[in-house]
């Protein structure tokens, strides 16, 4: 529930959220007298109320029950990462003709975090959420928006609820981007990945194992890496994998962040090794390596969920009722740079045919 003209010291929702260990938005429903809030929840609400001295805004909530906040949520996992950016410029061309905005936060893949992020888009009245998840369920988007507003998964699918959802072709790109490092000759090729609960790396990497099985390749578990969100982790892991007895004479990485601490190791290095990755990023074509990138477009995925939500927020045809669309947006793999042949040899990494 959003404040207006709050008189300095006194507390706010979200104080009597913190302080009775609940969203937000439950406080909201136990103030509306929801009937969905659970007995111990409520007591727990009216208990922190009273400590606080809480009082609704009346005029706050008379004014956001005539009109429209004319806002929408958008819930990422690392605003560090380009790709959200794309995302974001996407939704905001789909909607702002509309007239309404964009309220970004991050989660920093934390579920409690991005829990407490959708409790706080809710009080703040949102028409409708965008949520890239960062947990392994949704389950608790029932209890926490009974009856809206809406809410559109990106980049990983729903679990334990129903909800429209925009996602990549994981598997597909990682299948097609490790044939076409098979195709060189490569026969040594390691792998840089998000952690095995994230979605997209999951899906990433079963693509990535299918095209090594169905060439009758083998992977030894140490050209695995599996655990890698940022920069840093993703150079020390490509550290890892070049000081084998037997380096990779290629690796894959499951996302930009991982392919330019890969390309930050070889260098460091000073090692040729091919570099294969998830997501384009700029300046691709002009490393000293060959990368070869699986890009689609992230402004799609953003316009694509922001057209689901629009349909949703409008109701008619397209209301709570309906089955849960999905859209899956198309991969192409590019190589920015010649791949190297087998036989390509410096400091004893080599391809093998």
């Amino acid at each position: 529930m959003v404040e207006t003209a709050r008189v300095p010291g006194t507390p706010t929702i979200r104080e009597v959220a913190a302080l009775a260990q609940v969203s937000a938005m439950t406080v909201s429903r136990v103030l509306r007298g929801s009937p969905t809030v659970s007995q111990t929840n409520r007591e727990r609400v009216e208990a922190a109320v009273k400590v606080l001295g809480y009082r609704p805004n009346a005029v706050a909530r008379s004014l956001r029950q005539r009109h429209r906040t004319g806002t929408v949520g958008l819930i990422v996992t690392n605003l560090g990462n380009p790709f959200y950016a794309a995302l974001a410029l996407g939704i905001e061309a789909e909607l702002a003709p509309q007239g309404r905005r964009v309220m970004l936060t991050n989660t920093a893949g934390d579920p409690a975090s991005e829990r407490d992020a959708v409790g706080d888009l809710a009080s703040r009245q949102v028409e409708g959420i965008i949520l890239v998840p960062a947990g392994p369920t949704q389950a608790y988007l029932a209890e926490e928006l009974p009856g809206g507003p809406p809410v559109v998964m990106v980049g990983r699918p729903p679990s334990g609820i129903d909800a429209d959802c925009v996602l990549v072709d994981d598997f597909g790109g990682a299948h097609a981007a490790t044939n076409a490092l098979l195709a060189a000759g490569h026969r040594r090729i390691g792998f840089l990945g998000n952690p095995p609960s994230v979605y997209t790396g999951s899906e990433r990497y079963r693509g990535f194992c299918a095209a090594l099985e169905e060439a009758g390749v083998p992977l030894p578990d140490d050209y695995v890496r599996r655990a890698q969100q940022d920069l840093a982790s993703a150079e020390a892991a490509a550290d890892q994998l070049l000081a084998l007895p037997e380096p990779p004479t290629a690796i894959f990485c499951t996302n930009n962040r991982n392919t330019i601490g890969a390309y930050r190791a070889l260098r460091r290095n000073q090692v040729v090794a091919t570099i294969s990755g998830f997501d384009d990023f700029e300046l691709a074509d002009v490393l000293t390596v060959p990368v070869t990138v699986v890009t689609y477009d992230a402004e799609s995925l953003g316009r694509h969920a922001a057209r689901l939500l629009a349909g949703r927020m409008a109701g008619g045809d397209v209301d709570q009722s309906t089955l849960p669309r999905r859209i899956v947006v198309p991969t192409t793999v590019v190589t920015h740079a010649a791949l190297p042949s087998a036989g390509t040899a410096s400091r004893g990494i080599r391809a093998e045919a």
